[in-house]
């Protein structure tokens, strides 16, 4: 099977993804939070670095889940991290 190649606007959403959700489980180890969403750590650290830039839902509600935030949240990080201009940061302030 031959995959379609990503566009680069899926390779941006996909670290942004990966960059809100490492924000979201520090100071949380990667195995702690792997392990609580019931993933494989190797699948959380290829999320978090976008080499997986479509992750299945579930596995997002998951992590979300094991995170405690709330998808609403997530979606709303990753909108606001498409609108950011190239070289700022992206994805959830802190508040």
């Amino acid at each position: 099977m031959v995959r379609t190649p990503l566009t680069e606007g899926q390779r941006d959403r996909g670290r942004a993804l990966g960059q809100i959700l490492r924000a979201a489980r520090a100071p949380r180890t990667a195995a702690e939070v792997a392990h609580d969403a019931g993933i494989s750590i190797d699948t959380l650290r290829k999320i978090e670095r976008g080499a997986i830039p479509n992750p299945a839902f579930f596995t997002i509600a998951a992590l979300a889940r094991a995170l405690g935030m709330d998808m609403n949240d997530l979606a709303a990080g990753l909108a606001a991290a498409e609108e950011a201009p190239q070289g700022q940061d992206r994805g959830l302030q802190a508040s």
